[in-house]
């Protein structure tokens, strides 16, 4: 089976640049630079439009922990419509309790809703307390992927966690290691982990156009107004290369 490469992108330039260097479909967020968050509406609908592959979209309404209000959940619900109804191929999210389980009652609400679209279950599992107990209820609400670091930093670190992963799944569920993922050590996580699908974001920072710059004050958390980071065609290609 030929390996699948899944890239995270924050913007409609990102996602067509990722389509051309042939990788399978595109996570669509907002705001990579914290993790991902849900995307606009309208960024959802152009992508939607202008991608041939697969476009699974991030659900998640603020940066921070997994433990969601009833007003951040019904957004979450109004967003997984807002994605469908736009053409997404797929749906990313990931819901906790307080205690570092899953959130059984609300995963499985919002898989439902989801269908007929794939679900991912993202790196809110990288917080969870037991994670064999996570992936087995994972398992049973019929969640097709997890993107997982192994509860690690980078997928790296995390081999020994996602190589035991794969093989609790049983091809159950589709293990996506991500975080870190770069052309030096893509071939040696897949050899270890049996792993068959990749996550990664191939980022690179480029200096903005403007030519007039406030230097006194920034608009956010210390990120430079003048900067821009797109999916690297380079860095993509060089990841998927390295499989080949």
């Amino acid at each position: 089976m030929r390996c699948q490469f899944e890239v995270a992108v924050d913007s409609l330039e990102s996602a067509l640049v990722a389509q051309e260097c042939g990788v399978d479909r595109v996570e669509l967020c907002a705001d990579l630079g914290i993790g991902g968050i849900s995307p606009s509406r309208g960024m959802i609908e152009l992508a939607c439009e202008r991608l041939a592959i697969p476009v699974h979209v991030m659900i998640r309404p603020r940066r921070g922990d997994f433990l969601y209000t009833d007003a951040e959940f019904e957004v979450m619900r109004r967003d997984i419509e807002a994605a469908k109804s736009a053409g997404a191929q797929g749906v990313v999210f990931g819901l906790l309790l307080a205690d570092g389980s899953i959130d059984i009652a609300r995963t499985r609400e919002l898989a439902s809703a989801a269908r007929p679209l794939s679900v991912t279950f993202h790196r809110a599992f990288d917080m969870c307390r037991e994670p064999r107990a996570a992936l087995g209820q994972l398992i049973d609400m019929g969640v097709n992927t997890l993107l997982t670091s192994g509860q690690a930093p980078s997928a790296a670190e995390g081999m020994p966690l996602i190589v035991e992963l794969v093989a609790w799944a049983a091809g159950r569920i589709d293990i996506m290691p991500g975080a870190g993922i770069h052309p030096g050590n893509i071939a040696r996580i897949a050899e270890a982990t049996g792993a068959q699908t990749f996550h990664f974001s191939a980022r690179e920072t480029v200096d903005g156009p403007m030519q007039y710059r406030n230097p006194r004050l920034m608009m956010g958390d210390e990120i430079s107004e003048y900067a821009r980071s797109y999916a690297s065609a380079e860095r993509i290609q060089k990841i998927m290369a390295a499989l080949v």
